[in-house]
């Protein structure tokens, strides 16, 4: 049996059973929605709930004051230096090298020894300069004989004067003949011209060496020049006679001092930087042409100024500062201690320490070890460890 045909049988309308089913709908829907919207509010009352006791725990629940090492900034006069990079040269130095050409029959020192001046290193094949030598002297003892006896006579008035004179230009031209192939001579003798040290020999006996071609190399080390450059802004605080410590990478950590000689008159036009010439003793003879120099000349000293340790200053891209210790009181009364970053303009780095030019002053205490933990406000405490000491060297990698 069908609905309708039920329908039918009770009596009652059609319409009347079909209206009832949206009713029921429109109920269900309204129930589920309740159920939805206190699901969601429950879920944000938990999410604020949660947010609220979140901070409120942290609110509560401070880190520990962080334990750093204080330094002290001083007021204090730093020495003035102007640093530059340059080399060393020798005073003297020259490659040995024969005036004429010829063959080598002796070679007169040892390789790497000291020589002094006028020693023989070198003798070139000079036998027909010798006979030469042996011709004009003969030449000169006739020529002196026959001198004396033409003078002779023309004192006696036995001989007329021009004879004297022709007889004095013979002599002269044999004591010419001596001079010049003496000199030949003594060119074919290659001597040292000054007091140095040898370098490695360039020439072997036997060998034809033409003029100047390198025999070997001499070099004075007792004395060095120190040449170096500084810009021109720096130029106006240079004077001659005044201090440059020396240093090279092959004596770490030892100094070498010396005077400043000579001042370039000029500027160079292209780097607009001055060269600077100082004199170095050197009788040790460590040092050697040609090393690379770190040189530091000594300024007149600056007035006083504000320090702290080098490991106290934070440098970065937005500037650098230092972290500042500072007194706070809390509600309770009780003072505590807190670290602000304060920003801070730094000059020149001397002996471990920077000179601050603006924001600190004679007294203020920073954080020398410790930074890298701290954020600005950070509560502190002051370890009982002194700051680290100044390395007596440098670092090297």
């Amino acid at each position: 049996m069908n609905i309708v045909t039920e329908a039918k049988l009770q009596g009652q309308p059609i319409d009347e059973k079909v209206r009832t089913r949206p009713v029921r709908m429109v109920r269900w829907f309204i129930i589920v929605g309740l159920l939805l919207a206190l699901v969601a509010s429950g879920l944000v009352g938990f999410n604020a709930f949660r947010a609220h006791m979140i901070a409120q725990f942290f609110a509560h629940n401070k880190p520990p004051p962080a334990n750093v090492t204080v330094a002290e900034a001083k007021s204090e006069s730093v020495p003035n230096l102007l640093n530059a990079v340059g080399g060393l040269a020798a005073v003297h130095q020259v490659d040995v090298t024969s005036d004429v050409s010829g063959r080598i029959t002796k070679i007169l020192f040892t390789p790497g020894s000291s020589v002094k001046a006028g020693a023989p290193l070198v003798q070139l094949f000079d036998e027909p300069d010798q006979g030469d030598l042996a011709n004009f002297k003969a030449q000169a003892t006739v020529a002196q004989l026959q001198l004396d006896r033409a003078k002779q006579l023309a004192a006696r008035q036995f001989g007329p004067q021009s004879t004297v004179d022709q007889a004095q230009a013979t002599y002269d031209q044999a004591l010419a003949g001596i001079a010049k192939t003496e000199a030949i001579i003594s060119q074919k003798l290659v001597k040292a011209p000054f007091d140095g040290e040898l370098g490695t020999r360039q020439a072997e006996v036997g060998q034809y060496l033409t003029a100047g071609t390198k025999i070997v190399s001499l070099t004075d080390l007792d004395e060095l020049y120190g040449n170096f450059t500084v810009p021109e802004k720096d130029s106006a605080e240079l004077k001659v006679n005044q201090v440059v410590r020396i240093s090279v990478d092959a004596y770490p950590g030892r100094t070498f001092d010396g005077t400043i000689t000579t001042i370039e008159p000029q500027v160079a036009t292209d780097t607009r930087n001055i060269r600077v010439q100082a004199t170095i003793q050197n009788p040790s003879h460590v040092l050697k042409p040609g090393m690379f120099a770190s040189t530091t000349v000594v300024l007149p000293d600056k007035p006083p100024v504000i320090t702290v340790p080098e490991t106290a200053v934070d440098y970065t891209l937005y500037g650098d500062s230092v972290f500042l210790i500072t007194e706070k009181k809390g509600d309770d009364g009780k003072t505590s201690l807190t670290a602000e970053r304060t920003f801070v303009e730094t000059g020149d780095r001397i002996n471990g320490r920077v000179e601050i030019l603006k924001g600190l002053k004679a007294g203020d205490r920073v954080v020398a070890v410790g930074q890298l933990k701290l954020q600005p406000g950070a509560a502190v405490t002051i370890s009982t460890d002194p700051p680290p000491p100044i390395p007596a060297h440098a670092p090297r990698y």
